[in-house]
Parts: C-alpha cells; sequence; structure tokens
C-alpha cells in the first residue's frame, strides 16, 4: 500500500517553507562520540522557529491551504510544540489560529501561543474535552483543522528535516529520532530511504510511553494508554498515516528509562552546550545504550534534536 506521501511532496514542502523555516545547523560533541562509540552529527532543531521541529509542518500545511480555506483560519488542539507552532504559521500568513489548550497546559508554552497573536480556548485535560471543544469551534468558524502529525502536509514538512541532514552528510550511516505521534519519524524516514535506500532509521522513545515499541513487537498499531515521561512531547499514539511508516521502514525502536533521559539531557546541556528538552534527549539517550551501541556497520549516526522548550523553572536536576 501507498504511503500517506511520497520524497516529491516533501521537496515540495522544501520549496514552500524556504526562506519561512529555518535551514538549522548540524553539530557534533567529541565527548558525547566517545559514549556512543561512534561519530554523533546533531541536528538542532531546537533552533527551528518556536524551538521545535513543528513549525516545518504547520508552515507547509498552512501554506498549501487555498486562499479561500485560508480566510476561515485555522484550529488545533495541542498542549505544546504544535500549537505554537501553528499559531506563527497562522500569523505570518495573516490569518486567524485557534488553538484549544488543556487547563493543565504549561503557563509559559500558553503565554508564547497568545505572544504569536492565535486565540485559545482552554478546556478540561482529556483528550476527549479537547478533541469535542475543536469540534465546536471548527463549526462554529469553519476553521480548517491542522492536527500536530497525523496529516499528510505535517508530514511532509517534517520530513525536509531528513533532506537537508543528508544533503549535508550524505555519508550517514543512520538516522536516530524521537517519536511521539510519528510525524516526524515517518516523514524523516519517507525522505531518507528515498534518497538513501541503505540508510538505517531508529525511533527513540521512553519506557514509559512505549506504544512504537509494543507496536513494532506485534506487527500492529497499539494504543498509547497512560502514558508516564518527563518527556512531555512524546505522550500522543501514532496515527493510521504514521504507524506504516514505522512498521515497514524503521528498523528498531529503542526505550529509554526516565534516568536516562535525564542524564543526556544534562550530558548534552553541559558537554555539548546544546539546551535541549526531555524530549530530544531520548534520543540521544538511545545512542548511548548497550544495546545501539552494540550494533554494527555504523560509523557515523545523524541524532535529530527535535525542541529546547524547556520550562527553566522546573529543570528535572
Amino acid at each position: 500500500m501507498p504511503y500517506a506521501i511520497t520524497l516529491i511532496d516533501i521537496q515540495g514542502a522544501a520549496q514552500r517553507i524556504a526562506g519561512i523555516a529555518h535551514r538549522t545547523p548540524i553539530m557534533t560533541c567529541a565527548m558525547l562520540d566517545q559514549l556512543a562509540g561512534r561519530k554523533l552529527y546533531f541536528k538542532c532543531e531546537q533552533w527551528q522557529k518556536v524551538g521545535a521541529f513543528k513549525f516545518r509542518g504547520a508552515c507547509n500545511a498552512v501554506a498549501r491551504l487555498s486562499d479561500a480555506a485560508a480566510k476561515k483560519g485555522v484550529v488545533t488542539h495541542s498542549s505544546g510544540n504544535h500549537a505554537q507552532a501553528l499559531a506563527l504559521a497562522a500569523k505570518l500568513r495573516g490569518i486567524p489560529a485557534h488553538i484549544v489548550m488543556p487547563s493543565s497546559a504549561s503557563p509559559i508554552k500558553r503565554r508564547a501561543v497568545e505572544g504569536y497573536g492565535a486565540n485559545v480556548i482552554e478546556c478540561q485535560p482529556t483528550l476527549i474535552a479537547r478533541e469535542v471543544t475543536t469540534a465546536e469551534v471548527q463549526n462554529r468558524t469553519g476553521a480548517i483543522l491542522i492536527p500536530p502529525y497525523n496529516h499528510p502536509d505535517v508530514i511532509a514538512g517534517q520530513g525536509t528535516v531528513a533532506l537537508e541532514m543528508l544533503d549535508e552528510m550524505p555519508d550517514l550511516d543512520a538516522i536516530v529520532a524521537p517519536i511521539g505521534g510519528g510525524g516526524l519519524m515517518a516523514g524523516v524516514t519517507l525522505a531518507a530511504k528515498a534518497l538513501k535506500p541503505a540508510i538505517r532509521l531508529f525511533a527513540a522513545e521512553p519506557l514509559g510511553a512505549d506504544d512504537a515499541s509494543r507496536s513494532k513487537a506485534l506487527g500492529e498499531l497499539v494504543p498509547q494508554t497512560a502514558p508516564q515521561t518527563i518527556a512531555d512531547g512524546l505522550l500522543t499514539s501514532m496515527g493510521d498515516m504514521t504507524w506504516p511508516v514505522v512498521r515497514d521502514l524503521v528498523e528498531a525502536v529503542i526505550t529509554v528509562r526516565e534516568e536516562e533521559i535525564v542524564q543526556a539531557m544534562r550530558l548534552t546541556w553541559e558537554r555539548a552546550k546544546l539546551m535541549i528538552e526531555p524530549s530530544s534527549a531520548v534520543a540521544v539517550a538511545a545512542v548511548m545504550t548497550p544495546g545501539f551501541r552494540a550494533l554494527s556497520g555504523m560509523s557515523k549516526v545523524g541524532i535529530i534534536l527535535s525542541g529546547g522548550n524547556v520550562d527553566l523553572t522546573r529543570l528535572p536536576w
């Protein structure tokens, strides 16, 4: 069965967001190389607009809207980086953005969304409440729903990360990225495999939110249930557009413990001087695990640092 998008869609997204989204740099750190036992190349999406890769997908999705549709505005439900990404993408196009945020959302993130000019609608902190409130806003405003990951234009936008990585480092043997809903992992995998079929793809996730690992083991989509992890960007289940890519093309899903996430986050701050959020640290922690270190045939590994939106009043150390 065909996947939701192809390389052509990702290349189109790259042209669409060029000059709007940042082309983020790739950084290295000798100490982290030593700990991982191979050369690591960090794609710094914490320096993307809104501090996360999410801006790529939101920007592409908003840019793809017709003028008639765009006038109605966009809507989504999100407590984090997608909320900020869609708010900014809408602001740059000059259209309304309605963001449904749970009452439990970080005040810092809510202020950021409001700072981009979006209309924030608060709801109870349950998935049902978020979906019902979003549907009500859609019915009332006619706004176009842009979900955080299970959407072709969003996945295509996220895939532009891999285009940039392989343009700069064509000899990468593997790419590791964190996985929650799977938009980043799916987009990066489809782009990377199309450009370099032999490249190896690995997803990284917290042990306390291991639906991707369990899905991969069973060969069928296992919904997320009661996830508990410091990596709050990885709490969602995969969707019907992202799961098939992970099922077929991702070599393995590596799980890491909470203490490994915190240690990797601190190491990256202290030694590489890269301020990343816990979700990014999951990918760093994954390449440090004995299981990953034991894999052969990979001397150069790209790691996607997915974001850097950290609440500095609540550091985990």
